[in-house]
């Protein structure tokens, strides 16, 4: 296998037009699996949403094993939140 022609053929990764087309495609991402300490494992988690903040979701992922939180996310929102009191 020639390197040359490795660098040729993946040469568009690198480039700054294609740079946010990766960006489009990989815009938020929902875990499946996390690493849980108690369980020693990876396992499957639930979301769970935490608080709602001007920013922002804040969200919990929860083992589904023994329900321990074992991470969080923070959704940012495009469009400003509007409080109707």
């Amino acid at each position: 296998m020639n390197p040359e022609n490795f660098t040729k053929l993946n040469s568009g990764f690198a480039g700054q037009g294609n740079r946010r087309n990766r960006q489009d495609v990989f815009k938020e991402f929902d875990a499946t699996e996390l690493y849980c300490p108690k369980c020693k494992r990876a396992v499957p988690v639930r979301k769970r949403l935490l608080l709602v903040l001007p920013e922002g979701d804040k969200y919990e992922y929860l083992c589904s094993i023994c329900l321990e939180p074992v991470g969080s996310k923070l959704d940012k929102q495009k469009q400003a939140t509007t409080l109707i009191i």
